[in-house]
């Protein structure tokens, strides 16, 4: 047990990687081209909008817009993010004439969620949700007591498997979502996060009800990002409403 405690708090560690100081990435003055079709990309936990360049760059190549979105995950309460969040994305995309979707990463998935739920979006297209612990996370469960927490910031504290947790109280979505989920071979952490997960979130937390489609690869939760696989399939969800199966 002491082994998988310490995996896992390395685990966590990890995830949050080295933190940039928050700045915000987006300008409101970037306007995008009339013709291209929007994504609006949403970092996870600890990290910042550079974080996503890799996926940004993959969907870019694929015809899209990006809009990476900025906001300070370890300081802010979900919702102050909330607002953040929305402030920005009212400035590049809501009068925008093309179809606009939302790619969100971890926690970013959540805020895509709860954004969406909060606001009518005219031109909304689709969402893929990456590694999202849309039931909560059984590791926010196991260290809700512990120091890590503390570091990790008010949000991370509402996380939870619990009814009243952040993620438990969204409601299902009205739009095409598309799941992609992780999973990493180790058991290591197995008596925190139960069952296949990627290391961070574990497969059945991500599933939600009356998702468009799922799909699961072989990534860790942190490289998600990272993966061409992710992005392929992002780019496949976005263009055709439903997921690449081999």
């Amino acid at each position: 047990m002491k082994r998988s405690f310490l995996f896992v708090c390395a685990t966590l560690l990890l995830a949050l990687g080295a933190v940039a100081a928050v700045g915000m990435f987006f300008f409101g003055d970037d306007e995008p081209p009339g013709d291209k079709v929007i994504i609006v990309l949403l970092h996870g936990l600890g990290r910042n909008a550079n974080s996503m360049w890799l996926l940004a760059s993959r969907l870019e190549d694929a015809g899209f817009f990006v809009q990476r979105i900025e906001y300070s995950s370890l300081h802010q309460n979900p919702d102050e993010i909330l607002e953040d969040i929305g402030n920005q994305i009212e400035l590049c995309c809501r009068r925008h004439k093309h179809a606009v979707h939302f790619v969100g990463h971890s926690l970013g998935g959540l805020m895509v969620r709860a954004y969406l739920q909060n606001n009518k979006v005219d031109n909304l297209g689709k969402v893929v949700l990456i590694g999202t612990p849309n039931k909560g996370s059984e590791a926010a469960d196991h260290f809700s007591d512990s120091w890590l927490m503390d570091i990790m910031g008010p949000t991370a504290k509402t996380l939870g498997t619990g009814d009243t947790s952040f993620p438990n109280l969204l409601e299902v979505p009205y739009y095409p979502v598309g799941i992609i989920a992780g999973i990493r071979n180790s058991t290591l952490n197995d008596p925190v996060i139960p069952g296949k997960d990627d290391g961070v979130v574990s497969v059945e937390a991500t599933k939600i009800d009356d998702m468009t489609d799922f799909i699961l690869l072989e990534t860790g939760h942190s490289m998600m990002r990272y993966d061409r696989e992710v992005a392929d399939q992002t780019i496949a969800f976005i263009e055709n409403g439903a997921f690449q199966k081999q």
